[in-house]
């Protein structure tokens, strides 16, 4: 599995939201991007992490930053989540986890002592010009907003 570091070029993508409608990261340059990636819609984990960084929209509104969510959850599913908590960002579909990967946040975990693949509950920024200037593999819900912000802050 690749990791990103600061400094690196965003690997690019196109996923489908909770719309169905195809979302491309290119075409947000210009703009600060914070791209997360979460195990699964409307489970505690993820709706704690989910409502936190909607309730700092306007704060990343004003460092011209937007909010991406990525999951292997399929667009109804995201679609659901987003209706049941206003959250008022992009939901993702990454249903082959191949996103996921191509940032380092897909990888072996463990639960019960089983092993299995999944998602590396991670945050990314990606600065205007295409670039991660933010990088935080297993995050906790709660510290998410507090990183990315300090990220967001630190490249203006």
């Amino acid at each position: 599995m690749s990791v990103l570091k600061v400094g690196d070029k965003a690997p690019l993508f196109t996923l489908e939201n909770q719309r169905g409608e195809k979302v491309r990261l290119s075409s947000f340059k210009g703009k600060s991007v914070v791209i997360y990636f979460y195990p699964k819609a409307d489970t505690p984990g993820c709706t704690t992490q989910s409502c936190a960084l909607r309730d700092a929209s306007d704060e990343f509104a004003g460092l011209d930053a937007v909010v991406l969510g990525i999951s292997p959850d399929a667009p109804s599913r995201l679609l659901k989540f987003d209706d049941k908590y206003s959250l008022g960002f992009e939901l993702l579909a990454d249903e082959d986890h191949a996103v996921a990967e191509a940032w380092g946040a897909w990888g072996e975990k463990s639960m019960y002592g089983k092993k299995y693949m999944g998602i590396i509950r991670s945050a990314f920024v990606v600065d205007p010009k295409g670039k991660v200037s933010g990088v935080f593999y297993k995050v906790s819900p709660k510290d998410t907003v507090g990183k990315v912000t300090k990220a967001l802050e630190s490249g203006h």
